[in-house]
């Protein structure tokens, strides 16, 4: 019998049209787009347990070095030139308002007041003599006139004598703790000379710097953490009182100052520290870890509506322990897919077994150990 033509294909063109029936059922199976059709098996509803999501506020924790100086300071000068004859401070001692810190040689200007004095007294007796005569015709209206005149100029004198007494002491122009002094009785000074610096560091004022991105974020009476930079760091407590109104345009950045108690005298001024605080910022959807998807399009959740699922794109916005900071068109209390996720499909009909809450409250404490550090430098 003659042979008939076969009828089966090539080994190698067999191969070629399995490989590409499995890409197509493949890409099938992984698009993103794929919804439940009746009659493939999905009409059937899926138990799950849901999630209602909740509304939070991104947390942002920003890392800042700032510097410090005393609440006040002041280099101290005396007013006039002259000798010291006395030195009545320590280094590290702590004055009061008004106390005398150095007294010059006043022999001259006490002299000077004595002498304007006399001459006070003098004319304020011309005056009495003046005026008792006065209804005699003896002396003149002119005459009375000018003793008032030498009285009054004899009262200035005598006011601006005391005033130069007084600048033969130099005292302390507030309560502090005096720095280092190399003024000793004998020397010679003048008002160019610096007898010591005193600083009230009772408060300590901390300016640093943060990213123009941050401005409007934080505001005067927000609290701060500071730290210095030693081993055994000693932490502080401080509040902002004051932003700058510009921004530096070549570092853009904005200069913060903050007061920081220092009542335990623990810190110095100058001390540079490290700054921490919290910032809040935009409000977002917070939805479990387990129920964020990935697909080509990107993250997504499965929502529960009216008892069917649906895919939500979900962009990460912040992480958090165990829940996901998202920007959604979910609302609040939207309820998401937690568990059974593996089951669900678009449009597949669920049936929620159990529904769990999300505490926003404690999610925001939880966000300063999770949120974003941005760390910045200040003078």
């Amino acid at each position: 019998m003659p042979n008939k033509p076969s009828t089966r294909l090539p080994v190698c063109m067999r191969g070629k049209l399995l490989l590409a029936f499995a890409s197509l059922w493949f890409l099938a199976g992984c698009t993103d787009e794929a919804t439940l059709k009746p009659g493939a098996g999905g009409s059937k509803a899926r138990p799950v347990i849901a999630a209602k999501v909740a509304l939070s506020a991104e947390q942002v924790n920003v890392e800042a070095v700032g510097t410090s100086r005393a609440l006040q300071s002041v280099a101290v000068r005396p007013r006039v030139a002259g000798q010291v004859t006395e030195v009545g401070i320590e280094p590290g001692q702590k004055v009061t308002e008004g106390q005398v810190l150095l007294r010059l040689d006043a022999r001259d200007e006490a002299l000077a007041l004595r002498n304007a004095e006399v001459e006070l007294a003098d004319a304020e007796r011309l005056l009495t003599r003046y005026r008792q005569t006065k209804d005699s015709g003896a002396v003149t209206e002119s005459a009375l006139d000018d003793a008032e005149s030498a009285v009054a100029r004899a009262q200035i004198a005598v006011d601006r004598a005391r005033v130069d007494l007084e600048y033969q002491k130099v005292v302390a122009p507030f309560a502090g703790y005096v720095g280092l002094s190399d003024i000793d009785p004998g020397a010679w000074v003048d008002n160019s000379t610096v007898i010591t610096t005193i600083d009230d560091r009772s408060v300590l004022l901390v300016t640093f710097a943060l990213p123009e991105l941050l401005l409007g974020q934080i505001q005067p009476g927000q609290s701060i953490e500071l730290a210095t930079w030693r081993e055994n760091s000693v932490t502080a407590q401080g509040q902002v009182v004051a932003i700058d109104s510009r921004v530096d345009e070549n570092e853009r950045t904005f200069k913060v100052r903050a007061h920081v108690d220092n009542s335990a005298d623990l810190l110095r001024p100058g001390m540079s520290f490290r700054i921490a605080l919290s910032l809040t910022g935009n409000t977002y959807v917070l939805v479990p870890e387990v129920s964020l998807q990935w697909g080509a399009r990107g993250s997504f959740v499965w929502a529960i509506e009216n008892g069917v699922a649906k895919r939500k794109l979900a962009t990460i916005v912040q992480r958090r322990a165990g829940e996901v900071l998202v920007n959604s068109e979910l609302q609040d209390g939207a309820l998401v897919v937690l568990e059974g996720i593996q089951m669900v499909r678009e449009g597949q009909p669920v049936k929620v077994a159990e529904v769990r809450e999300l505490n926003s409250q404690s999610s925001n404490t939880a966000a300063s150990d999770a949120a974003e550090n941005k760390e910045v430098s200040g003078e």
